[in-house]
């Protein structure tokens, strides 16, 4: 990050800023070439060309065939067709079950929440206190009856990766399908979808340093799944709808970079969050660290007892600092995460917990700086920073 920014990102997880790539692949077809991919014309062959093009790059980074990436919306979109377009069809009767766990993105759990109320059950599985799902937790909850396993790779909270490949193995000896929503993880850890097994995965582009608005599915061949949207024959007759071409192409390319420069990223943010977490250690600040044993470099949960995450969000705030908290918040009050609540964590931590999550363009600088001003934060007497005895928090308001 250029040292003439004034402010700090530090919150990744949420979004990422747009590769220069990713911009320069995108440019032609905001500018010149927009006639739309479809059309017969010479026209349109680049845009048609650049899709094509898309499909094999992404395919290529994570060991599929072209044709089983499916372009979508985002991560969103992604994670309700996988879910919807697998509600039990004629050629799996019986099967009117799905299994999830309970520490999902949202767009998971309320899709769940939704096909409940189409007939399909939904067993939610527990999680360790790390935020892990035990293969054998999943052994005694599935049945003849489930028709689909949903887990996700990398938890966009607390940073833990899931032990995927032997979750679907289990699933599949069940005759489940496995989806897994891996936006989290996308760009960020190796992911390969043979390797880990999965017949359905969703991602956004958002997450790696694409253009928000563009994700895609990966649907393994055979996999049986109803088609999202009605209309024209786009994404081979699964989503109608016109192309987001320039989306499209910078999705592509930001993957391509964010794949081939992976190893050296994920060394560059361990280091960033060694420095954080040393300095922290040094200042005397008592605090945990969540999640399991396997993590997203990079990505730090972090609790500090009997402190306000809310208020020191603010703070943070106005001393140009992005961070994220550990809580969902609305206009009345703020919420324990339903993550944190699935790993036990206590309430006077839970409601003290701060998210960083750094980037490439992070500097030690930055880790260094983010380290100072928490602990002169966490050092102050102001009441602000003290959670409220009742479940409501009090929240910090500049004055």
């Amino acid at each position: 990050m250029s040292t003439s920014r004034p402010f700090i990102y530090a919150d990744h997880a949420a979004s990422t800023p747009l590769a220069p790539e990713a911009w320069e692949a995108m440019k032609p077809f905001l500018l010149d070439n927009f006639a739309n991919p479809s059309s017969l014309y010479a026209l349109s062959r680049p845009a048609k060309k650049a899709l094509m093009a898309a499909r094999e790059t992404i395919a290529e980074c994570l060991g599929a065939e072209p044709d089983e990436i499916l372009f979508t919306s985002g991560g969103t979109e992604s994670d309700n067709w996988a879910l919807k377009g697998s509600i039990p069809l004629e050629n799996a009767a019986g099967k009117t079950s799905f299994v999830t766990s309970k520490i999902e993105h949202h767009a998971v759990l309320r899709t769940c929440r939704a096909v409940e109320g189409m007939g399909v059950s939904v067993n939610h599985l527990p999680v360790n206190g790390q935020g892990e799902i035990l293969p054998e937790v999943l052994k005694e909850r599935i049945s003849g009856d489930t028709r689909l396993v949903s887990v996700m790779l990398a938890n966009n909270e607390i940073g833990t990766i899931q032990p995927i490949r032997e979750l679907a193995e289990i699933a599949h000896a069940h005759g489940a399908v496995f989806h897994t929503d891996a936006v989290q993880a996308v760009g960020h850890i190796p992911v390969n979808v043979r390797e880990l097994g999965v017949e359905l995965l969703s991602a956004s582009a958002h997450k790696f340093n694409g253009p928000r608005g563009a994700g895609f599915l990966y649907v393994k061949r055979g996999t049986p799944l109803t088609p999202y949207l009605d209309g024209g024959a786009q994404e081979f007759g699964m989503r109608a709808g016109t192309e987001n071409t320039a989306a499209v192409a910078g999705m592509a390319a930001a993957l391509k970079k964010n794949c081939t420069e992976m190893k050296e990223t994920a060394a560059h943010l361990r280091e960033l969050e060694k420095r954080l977490l040393t300095l922290l250690a040094q200042s005397g600040q008592p605090f945990t660290r969540n999640g399991g044993r396997r993590r997203l470099p990079g990505l730090l949960s972090l609790s500090f007892p009997e402190k306000n995450g809310e208020a020191l969000l603010h703070r943070l705030d106005l001393h140009g600092i992005c961070v994220s908290t550990g809580a969902a918040c609305d206009s009345q009050k703020t919420q324990t995460s339903h993550v944190l609540t699935a790993i036990a964590l206590p309430e006077p931590l839970a409601v003290g917990t701060l998210r960083v999550s750094f980037g490439r363009e992070n500097t030690l600088s930055e880790a260094e700086t983010i380290a100072q001003r928490l602990d002169r934060l966490l050092k102050m007497q102001d009441p602000v920073f003290r959670p409220s005895s009742s479940s409501e928090v009090i929240l910090f308001r500049p004055s």
